[in-house]
Parts: C-alpha cells; structure tokens; sequence
C-alpha cells in the first residue's frame, strides 16, 4: 500500500469512519480483494456486497446507444450543451433572492 494511504489511515484512526469501495471475488465464506484493503489483520469490518455484474459496464455498446439517445440532439454538438449549461447556471443565478442576514 502506498504510504500516503497508509498515513491517511493512521491519520484518521478513531476520528471517523473511513469507507473504501473494493472489487473481490467470493469463494464461499471468504472474499479475495484485487488489493490491499490497508487495515490491519484482524481488523473488524462491517461489508456490503454487490454483485458487479449486475452492473452495465459503460462500454457495452447498448449502454452507448442509450447514452446518445438521452442525450438528445446535443449529441453531437458539445459545444452548443456547453453554451446552453453556462446560460443555465447564469439565468439562475439572477433569479436568486437575497437571503436577509
């Protein structure tokens, strides 16, 4: 383990409660991560499992297809999205009430 993550945790021991998100494989009672969890041995761990191929990976080309649907017609036209989102965030902004101190 890097030791900037390993200082992190040292750092953060008993402060708070830090969450890592790991990918593994399960076999039976036991589950073999795809690395180093940086905890101790014999650290107690509350886990939750999802499978991942439940999951639509972004690259399957159904999801490709979908995206591009949803996106309208500024699919292919990112900087007329761009145009529009920055107007968006302008015209809301002037709409804002003030808020009294």
């Amino acid at each position: 383990m890097p030791s900037l993550r390993r200082d992190l945790y040292a750092g953060l021991k008993g402060r708070c409660q830090l969450k890592i998100a790991l990918k593994g494989i399960i076999h039976g009672k036991f589950i073999e991560l795809e690395q180093e969890p940086g905890l101790p041995d014999g650290q107690q761990v509350a886990v939750s499992v999802e499978p991942v191929s439940a999951l639509i990976p972004p690259t399957n080309s159904e999801a490709l297809v979908a995206l591009r649907r949803a996106s309208g017609a500024w699919a292919d036209d990112t900087e007329g999205l761009d145009r529009y989102l920055v107007w968006n965030r302008q015209q809301r902004q002037g709409s804002r009430p003030e808020i009294p101190e």
